[in-house]
């Protein structure tokens, strides 16, 4: 299974006999070496979103909500959570929970590339027969925790999933990733109340705030305001980040975990973010990509359609 950047079992038994400073250097060197496969896989990540959606064609995607997490996605999955992607089922896997389920082609194409998603079973998104859907129904030999996208229930689950971790004695964590416009949901708010007050050190909740929702801003629909304070005042961790600065992702979700406390990361993100047409463009929250849009998206992730066939 990947490990977290934070375990390097080479690094630390030379330290042992060598300066703190070796140890240090080392783990500067070695989380250089993850945030550049984070990267890559990133960029691969929103390629295949691409094929993804061309190949959905009339049935659409929620194209602008899914760019907007895959650098959060792809940092958890291909650098720091437990997870064997041979083996989604591993008891000792850490947990993923998509709340806001529409933005489901972040998570398929994270599975695909840890090795639980086949490239066929990619291209046959929204298609009869098909397990992956436009938003996520629970199959876990296919690494898909629950079933989720009705808005509002995700947390919940994340803290059920917690609370049995910890009465069990497993060693795992639990990752919930929610939409800012979910946040209009007062189920949320009953589960931000009661996380801290059972102590869930293993639960971290990441708001991916692209200040967007289906049908406008949040500011226009139902202003959350200071999500941070609002998280830190029920008695979270918080911390807020660049959610597309890999390198700060990566950071926080190594180094900013409290025992008995959860955290919650506010994630300042732009929808459809990576190609130039649907950055900030709340029309890519569900349309259709046409050819001439993947032919441009490919040029500006530096390919060919030639390449790409």
């Amino acid at each position: 299974p990947t490990q977290p950047f934070s375990w390097h079992p080479t690094c630390h038994l030379i330290s042992l006999a060598k300066p703190y400073a070796l140890m240090v250097e080392c783990d500067m060197n070695d989380q250089k070496t993850e945030v550049a496969h984070v990267t890559q896989m990133a960029k691969k990540m929103r390629r295949n979103i691409l094929d993804m959606a061309l190949e959905a064609g009339g049935s659409s995607s929620h194209f602008g909500g899914a760019l907007s997490i895959v650098d959060i996605t792809a940092t958890l999955f291909g650098s720091v959570m437990k997870y064997d992607g041979a083996n989604p089922e591993w008891d000792g896997r850490d947990r993923f929970i998509l709340s806001k389920g529409h933005g489901c082609l972040g998570y398929y194409t994270a599975l695909h590339e840890v090795g639980a998603l086949s490239r066929d079973e990619l291209l046959s998104f929204e298609k009869t027969g098909s397990p992956l859907l436009g938003h996520p129904i629970i199959n876990r030999p296919k690494g898909i925790e629950f079933s989720t996208g009705s808005l509002g229930m995700g947390l919940a689950l994340g803290i059920g999933v917690a609370v049995a971790g910890q009465r069990r004695r497993k060693d795992y964590s639990v990752y919930v990733i929610l939409g800012d416009g979910e946040l209009n949901e007062g189920s949320n708010w009953e589960a931000i109340m009661a996380a801290p007050n059972m102590k869930l050190g293993n639960l971290v909740a990441i708001l991916d705030r692209n200040r967007l929702q289906q049908t406008g801003s949040n500011e226009e629909i139902m202003s959350i305001g200071d999500a941070a304070a609002k998280f830190k005042s029920f008695g979270w961790h918080t911390v807020e980040i660049d959610g597309h600065d890999i390198s700060e992702i990566h950071r926080v979700l190594t180094s900013e975990r409290q025992s008995d406390q959860p955290l919650a990361i506010v994630a300042n993100t732009i929808k459809g973010k990576g190609f130039s047409f649907s950055e900030n463009d709340n029309d890519w929250h569900h349309k259709v990509l046409s050819k001439s849009q993947y032919v441009s998206a490919l040029k500006e992730l530096g390919e060919s359609l030639e390449a790409a066939q």
